[in-house]
């Protein structure tokens, strides 16, 4: 799958900051209506965010859970989640975050793993995605650049 990339001003730490703030999680992710609960240790290897998909009063109780972070490259660290969103399935996620001379390159991919989306050709899947993983990475950034630049 081909990734969507979004540039943000804010350093990888400010980026990394908010991705691993489960808390925060439904505030970047668009479709994740609310947050129920965050294990401890998020975002390590097999934790999960309990949230809820949807607009009230049908709201749908999923989770999403890592399946593996990579911060063991000076060019890019990356977060690989498995994210539920019933009716459509389960898709593997994968954010990336690469340091630039001007901030953070961030890429964002999701693949269905599960049907009834991954019986989609995967161009038809990037199509159907792109502008919501645009959106997702667009409120990453904005997030990232309010966080406090004193650290």
């Amino acid at each position: 799958m081909k990734p969507v990339i979004e540039h943000s001003t804010a350093s990888p730490d400010q980026v990394w900051s908010v991705l691993s703030d489960g808390w925060l999680y439904s505030s970047w992710v668009v479709g994740a209506a609310r947050i129920r609960q965050v294990d401890a240790g998020w975002p390590a290897a097999g934790t999960r965010i309990h949230h809820s998909v949807g607009a009230w009063p049908a709201l749908l109780n999923d989770k999403t859970w890592v399946r593996r972070i990579d911060t063991t490259s000076p060019d890019a660290t990356a977060l690989e989640l498995s994210a539920a969103a019933w009716p459509f399935g389960r898709a593997r996620v994968v954010v990336t975050v690469r340091p630039d001379p001007d901030g953070t390159q961030l890429e964002m991919v999701e693949h269905a793993e599960t049907p009834p989306m991954s019986w989609l050709p995967d161009e038809v899947q990037h199509l159907a995605m792109a502008p919501r993983l645009r959106e997702c990475l667009r409120r990453l950034a904005s997030m990232a650049e309010g966080v406090d630049r004193k650290a």
